[in-house]
């Protein structure tokens, strides 16, 4: 009879340490991870010119994307952008570029630059997680991401200038 006391208490034993040792792991699972925000960095500035009357359309503080990470990146996983800021990427030849919005959480223009820093296309308002491809339809070198409406609030044309300087 000691024998199956004996056991049994085993048994609870291994069945308490069990049970403590998947709670102790839930309860970390449950942790989340803080991550600090990813601010925006003003590395220069832009501005629009009105192609035919050459008059500024507007002027805009920049972030840059120029190695591989910040190009691959972009504006991924961040919340929003003040309507006076931008990323402009900057790419070393002229082609066609294509672009998606995975893991960006907020609506984009994307305005697509010659290099002669005319503006040969646009993308109104692309949509937040989408990973469908967004092409610049010609060659192009450079990229302007703003919030969403503003190249309708701009009314900005394909010819449209751009001038820029890093800071």
């Amino acid at each position: 009879m000691l024998y199956l006391i004996m056991k049994f208490v085993k048994y609870i034993i291994y069945f308490s340490i069990g049970f403590l040792t998947l709670q102790a792991c839930k309860e970390e699972a449950k942790k989340a991870i803080k991550t600090e925000p990813i601010t925006f960095k003003k590395e220069g500035e832009l501005t629009i010119h009105k192609q035919k009357v050459d008059t500024i359309i507007t002027t805009l503080n920049i972030e840059i994307a120029e190695s591989e990470y910040e190009t691959q990146t972009g504006l991924m996983y961040r919340k929003s952008m003040q309507d006076n800021q931008g990323m402009l990427f900057i790419f070393k030849d002229e082609q066609m570029h294509s672009f998606y919005m995975k893991n960006t959480e907020f609506p984009l223009d994307i305005i697509y630059i010659k290099s002669n820093l005319t503006i040969a296309s646009f993308q109104e308002n692309a949509e937040p997680y989408t990973e469908d491809g967004l092409p610049s339809q010609v060659p192009i070198q450079y990229v302007l991401e703003v919030n969403a409406g503003l190249i309708q609030k701009w009314s900005l044309e394909v010819g449209d200038k751009v001038v820029f300087k890093k800071l």
